[in-house]
């Protein structure tokens, strides 16, 4: 897969701005009395992060979060423990202390798991983590759970540095996640949590790998739309996949588990219409063949986020399992609407420039091309 392809799908975390919401509302919340836990989660102020607190707090749990305290600090109720650290070596907060779980979100790095494995061995009953269906060798034919994983073909992965793997191409982040399951297996073994997320959408992404199409389609007119409407599309919103983590601490579940969705498939085509209607946009849809796309240098992913392009595969992933374990989802409109919303009350020059798709002048040129063709 071309890395910069890989690079949108890869990507779990994004850097998010100040938080100001709640957690849905949601009979899942009452659903049932839980027992209160401990919950220790390493980072917890990126994308998916703050999340997982809030929802966590709302059921009644006790959190405590360790990070460098440079990412939107104050941003986190006051009701969390807040230890500041670092998982490159400054992890002495971490002794001599105890926690029901530890939900491991930013790890990408073996070398980060195997410390906090050494600290925390004895003192967790159970450890989360976070991974990606990036660690899959093969992706084109939609992976379950039991499929081979990629290798890691360099000189030391201990060694590895998260410079080195952007200087990579991230040609190395799924090997790197792969090893990292591996070291939290070796860890904790038994009592391991792995969760495979796909491509992680909604507010608070920094990246804008799904946010590109709610401000294009709100912005109206013909819009450039890749290969046929039936090309398959895989996403999961950042707070689905934060609160089926938390419903799973509470059930101390194991293993392994893909997590992305919807349900049911879905075509990019059906997913631009909801994202249509949800916005009551006047937006036309130009649909262009992959192959035309080809010719004009367009890449799946980065130029046309969401969409798989030729490697339709990585959007087919099977996440029966989580289903199974009552994985969930909003409405696609509902994750369009705070999308755009959260977007739209960034900064001005935050604004200016999305950090995927296409410019405006670049989508007209290719509109433009593809109609001269077709005279």
């Amino acid at each position: 897969m071309n890395p910069t392809r890989r690079h949108f799908i890869k990507l779990s975390a994004g850097v998010g701005v100040a938080l100001r919401f709640g957690v849905r509302s949601t009979s899942l919340f009452a659903e049932k009395s839980v027992k209160p836990l401990r919950i220790l989660i390493l980072g917890g102020t990126g994308f998916t992060g703050p999340y997982q607190v809030r929802y966590a707090l709302s059921r009644g749990h006790k959190v405590t979060t360790f990070n460098r305290g440079k990412t939107h600090p104050g941003e986190l109720p006051n009701e969390v423990e807040q230890l500041i650290g670092d998982r490159s070596g400054q992890l002495d907060a971490l002794k001599d202390r105890q926690w029901d779980v530890a939900i491991d979100n930013p790890t990408t790095l073996p070398a980060w798991v195997r410390a906090a494995g050494q600290i925390l061995k004895d003192n967790v009953e159970r450890y989360v983590f976070i991974s990606t269906i990036s660690v899959y060798a093969d992706t084109s034919k939609g992976a379950d759970e039991t499929a081979s994983l990629a290798k890691y073909d360099g000189p030391d992965p201990y060694k590895e540095t998260l410079e080195a793997m952007r200087t990579s191409g991230y040609k190395t982040y799924g090997p790197l996640k792969a090893l990292s399951e591996k070291q939290a297996e070796k860890w904790f073994p038994g009592k391991t949590l792995i969760i495979r997320p796909g491509l992680i959408v909604g507010p608070r992404d920094e990246t804008d790998r799904f946010t590109y199409w709610p401000v294009r389609i709100d912005r109206g007119g013909e819009v450039l739309a890749p290969g046929t409407s039936d090309d398959p599309v895989q996403f999961i919103d950042a707070r689905d996949l934060a609160e089926w983590t938390i419903r799973m601490v509470e059930n101390r579940e194991t293993g392994i588990y893909n997590a992305t969705g919807p349900a049911k498939p879905l075509g990019i085509g059906k997913m631009l219409d909801a994202i249509k209607g949800a916005l009551n946009s006047n937006a036309k849809f130009t649909w262009v063949p992959a192959d035309f796309l080809g010719e004009q240098k367009i890449e799946a992913w980065s130029d046309m986020p969401v969409w798989t392009g030729e490697e339709s595969g990585i959007a087919r992933t099977n996440i029966s399992r989580a289903l199974s374990k009552e994985l969930t989802f909003r409405r696609l409109a509902e994750t369009a609407r705070d999308a755009l919303a959260w977007f739209k009350s960034q900064p001005q020059d935050r604004q200016s420039k999305l950090r995927a798709g296409l410019t405006p002048e670049r989508e007209a040129e290719v509109l433009a091309a593809w109609h001269n063709q077709q005279k």
